[in-house]
């Protein structure tokens, strides 16, 4: 084995995937190997020659090794098996369809329908996978999975967290309210309406509050419209926030500036934010669903029940009692450490030791 490349539909810019492609990308130059970056789409923000054009993979043997990542419907999904190489799927999670039901949503309702589909009928052409978490593992599992799957948990870079934020955010966001944020794309299955509604009763019992709701959206499907109306006819446009997709910076003066984190999604195969939040000490308010305990860990406060009056005045208890809130963060930052970038970078080299073993076998 000479070369070790990684394929995908999308080479984003700040993204979950596109950050843990470019961190793998990292550690295989920094051992030696052969690599590179493919993808049909190349974000025009990442650095040249960071990620090429799939059109432009070439010299490829039987032997080699091809990371896929999936996490959509695409007819690349099929066409990864025309690819020389050993097939490894690194599995990222695809929404369950049922999320995007509505007319406005049927696009994605079919992307995903498929990408679930297409992941059924790639058993046979994969030879590896890796899952984002052990829900995702499980996941390939009941899809009819046979070949060995490890758990690989995203890798962040989080010594990238340490730049300077941006200083209107800081001074905005800085004003004495308490800031709840969320973030994360905007989509029915994270249940961005549920964060309104448990708002809602929240800014009753804390009046001097905000919202924040940062992620990017797409204007065309009416979720994100019905959700701005919503927050019109409730009459809080003045406090609660919606960015779209902001600049990494403001990202961090974000997370920086926010009192407590809430997380109502319904569907996460890992939820990076989640960890973020655990990285600048934010208490973390969530709903159990989906990875996200797993990602928790026993830390945060998992909630069962997302009834908005109970987020609200959970939130409230923990505004009120610093003893409680203290405790939180540190069983969080105790949980963050087994996100560390050393141990997760050395699980994928303990990961892919065993991917090289076991196609060495085979071959013998």
């Amino acid at each position: 084995m000479s070369k070790i490349v990684q394929v995908l539909l999308h080479q984003g810019y700040g993204d979950a995937i596109g950050n843990d492609c470019l961190a793998i990308d990292r550690i295989l130059r920094h051992d030696g190997w052969d690599t590179g970056i493919y993808a049909r789409v190349v974000d025009k923000r990442i650095p040249a020659d960071t990620a090429k054009p799939l059109s432009e993979l070439s010299g490829l043997d039987d032997d080699d090794i091809v990371l896929y990542h999936l996490s959509t419907g695409t007819d690349l999904n099929f066409k990864v098996s025309g690819i020389p190489g050993r097939k490894v799927v690194i599995y990222h999670n695809i929404t369950p369809p049922g999320f995007f039901l509505s007319p406005s949503n049927y696009r994605m309702y079919k992307t995903c329908e498929e990408g679930l589909f297409q992941t059924r009928m790639m058993t046979g052409i994969v030879d590896y996978c890796l899952a984002d978490s052990e829900f995702n593992r499980q996941e390939l599992i009941r899809m009819g999975y046979r070949c060995p799957v490890d758990v690989q948990p995203i890798l962040i870079p989080f010594w990238e967290y340490d730049r300077e934020p941006d200083e209107d955010f800081m001074r905005r966001f800085s004003d004495g309210k308490v800031n709840i944020l969320f973030t994360g794309r905007l989509a029915p299955n994270k249940k961005q309406g549920d964060l309104i509604q448990a708002f809602r009763v929240f800014h009753r019992l804390v009046p001097d509050s905000r919202l924040i709701i940062a992620g990017a959206y797409d204007r065309s499907e009416r979720y994100v419209d019905d959700l701005i109306e919503y927050v019109g006819d409730i009459g809080l446009s003045n406090d609660i926030l919606f960015t779209g997709h902001i600049p990494f910076d403001k990202i961090i003066a974000l997370y920086r500036t926010a009192s407590f984190f809430w997380c109502l999604s319904e569907h996460e195969g890992f939820c990076v934010p989640l960890v973020e939040a655990m990285y600048f000490g934010i208490p973390i308010i969530a709903y159990n669903s989906s990875a996200v305990p797993e990602t928790l860990g026993g830390s945060g406060v998992l909630l069962d029940d997302k009834q908005p009056e109970l987020v609200a005045h959970v939130t409230k208890a923990l505004m009120d009692d610093f003893g409680m809130r203290t405790g939180i963060i540190e069983r969080q930052w105790m949980q963050l450490g087994s996100f560390s970038y050393d141990i997760a970078a050395a699980r994928f080299r303990a990961n892919l030791a065993k991917i090289i073993a076991s196609f060495q076998e085979d071959s013998r």
